[in-house]
């Protein structure tokens, strides 16, 4: 198992960031504000944060950068910042937290 779908097992909500990243700051925002306690990885202060950039890249089918932010819910790839964004604006971020159990109410 690789790393990447090993640590994004670990908890409901896994977001692999980067530290100087606005738009992985925005989705972790959203998620804290939501009352989600997300799983967040810096890849760029990992030292094996290259590594599972590629993975990403790779779970992504190939796409260029940026890979960050990559957002798993409930083990599964939602997907980065427009994903996320976009199920939020259409009501369907809540249901599949809930889902996941990452949150409660």
């Amino acid at each position: 198992m690789d790393r990447v779908t090993k640590l994004a097992s670990e908890r409901a909500v896994v977001v692999f960031t980067a530290s100087n990243c606005g738009m992985c700051h925005a989705v972790t925002s959203l998620f804290g504000e939501l009352g989600v306690n997300a799983a967040v990885y810096e890849l760029d202060k990992d030292p094996r944060g290259r590594d599972m950039e590629r993975e990403l890249a790779r779970k992504l089918g190939g796409r260029g950068p940026p890979v960050v932010p990559a957002v798993f819910i409930g083990g599964n790839l939602v997907g980065g910042t427009n994903r996320v964004m976009s199920l939020h604006l259409a009501g369907e971020l809540v249901p599949m937290l809930k889902n996941a159990g990452a949150l409660w109410l």
